[in-house]
């Protein structure tokens, strides 16, 4: 399992794709340093810049680049055949894809987000939003590992998942939170430091069931289809 991850990573710091992780958590940051050093109040940008940026669009749009891109990448261009060939169980060549897409999206993301969340707050707020991102980053990064072994277009799946489902709707219908993995983020963070720059009607009882059902299942999900995938000799 260790070389699995160790091939993932390397191939996937070796992609030009891995650049793209960069813009979203510096601009993240930029701006939370501006409206700080301006003298912004945090009850005026903090939501926008915290919520609005950080957990709805830098959190899944990473997790997204990351998570298609361990399974999807190997798919579009072949190499998944060689995946298949080897005499692993299949849970050892997907767990170790998914431990790497979490880890470096939780990395990628966390770090900005506690930046941000330090210069809106607290050090308290700011490990919140860190370590309520990187649950955030196990559940995203576990479903768009599945979307990437469903579709041959899991990024278009995902972007409509993020900007539509969570994005509009959410946003739109209250009701539809129950199924957004943002919502169980803002959740954990504000129970681990209650403030009012994080607001959601997703309880954290909820959040917590709800993340673990979507960590746990989707992955269960991807070893499936990835055993699908050895079953019907597909590579592509």
């Amino acid at each position: 399992m260790s070389t699995v991850s160790w091939i993932t990573a390397r191939g996937l710091f070796g992609r030009r794709r891995f650049l793209l992780l960069l813009p979203l958590p510096v601009l993240l940051v930029a701006l939370a340093a501006i409206s700080r050093g301006m003298g912004v109040s945090p009850s005026d940008w903090g939501p926008p810049v915290l919520i609005g940026l950080g957990l709805a669009v830098v959190l899944p749009v990473v997790a997204l680049i990351v998570g298609t891109g361990v399974l999807g990448a190997e798919i579009d261009d072949g190499t998944v055949a060689h995946v298949l060939t080897t005499p692993l169980p299949r849970w050892q060549i997907v767990l170790p894809k998914l431990a790497v897409a979490a880890g470096v999206t939780a990395v990628t993301v966390a770090v900005p987000m506690f930046a941000a969340g330090l210069l809106a707050d607290s050090v308290r707020l700011g490990l919140a939003l860190a370590a309520a991102s990187s649950v955030g980053a196990l559940a995203y990064s576990a479903l768009f590992v599945a979307v990437s072994l469903l579709t041959r277009r899991p990024v278009l799946l995902g972007l409509v998942y993020v900007l539509i489902w969570e994005g509009l709707l959410g946003n739109v219908i209250t009701g539809t939170r129950v199924l957004s993995i943002q919502h169980y983020v803002i959740a954990l963070a504000d129970r681990i430091a209650p403030t009012n720059l994080l607001e959601t009607t997703v309880s954290v009882p909820l959040a917590v069931v709800m993340t673990t059902l979507v960590s746990v299942g989707f992955t269960l999900l991807a070893i499936d289809r990835l055993r699908s995938f050895s079953m019907a000799g597909e590579t592509s």
